[in-house]
């Protein structure tokens, strides 16, 4: 989540990327180089030699991210957990490094769990969606479907909360009231029922 606090400020670039292959083991310094190197290209930072003696100051958010992103790749996983990986960065930037992300899924056909609260990053990177609500799977199915045909009231609460980009449209009314129940003891049946509007 956070590209300035996950990198070690005492380690170089090379290292953050590389820990991982020395702690697996399996590579000699020259085969972890080479595929420090090639992760580090895959993640557009090029030339890399250029990165892999720097420190994480010397980096922007946008690349300190990109390294996090290497760093979770350099073992070839074929699923990764990505808990809001761009909530810390710019508009801009954030949209680079979930286009990056989206082209490495298809690339090194890896798959990515996508934890977000921004319904329009989800529509945009991801395949599948689940709505949650109180630790809970409310709503499921493709991403398109999910959104523009929702069937649970608390999507469709969500996705009427989601600002239109229009100066002049006016604001919806918040259709979820009353108080968010307590984790530790849930309501019964369907969590979301003590704030329904249809209930």
């Amino acid at each position: 989540q956070d590209p300035y606090e996950s990198l070690n400020p005492r380690m170089t670039i090379f290292d953050i990327v590389a820990e991982p292959l020395r702690i697996q083991g399996g590579l000699d310094p020259v085969g972890i180089e080479k595929k420090v190197h090639d992760t580090l290209e895959n993640v557009q930072l090029t030339p890399p030699d250029e990165f892999t003696t720097r420190l994480p100051h010397e980096l922007s958010g946008g690349q300190r991210q990109r390294v996090g992103v290497a760093r979770a790749l350099t073992l070839e996983p074929e699923f990764i957990v990505a808990d809001e990986p761009v909530s810390m960065l710019d508009v801009s930037i954030r949209a680079e490094v979930l286009n990056l992300m989206v082209d490495l899924k298809e690339k090194l056909q890896v798959s990515f769990l996508y934890i977000t609260h921004d319904l329009a990053l989800a529509r945009h990177t991801c395949d599948r969606v689940a709505i949650m609500y109180l630790g809970k799977i409310m709503e499921s199915g493709p991403v398109e479907k999910v959104i523009f045909e929702p069937l649970h009231p608390y999507t469709q609460a969500l996705i009427e909360a989601v600002p239109m980009p229009d100066p002049e449209s006016t604001r919806i009314e918040v259709t979820i009231k009353g108080e968010i129940p307590s984790p530790v003891n849930p309501p019964s049946g369907c969590r979301f029922h003590t704030r329904c509007p249809a209930y």
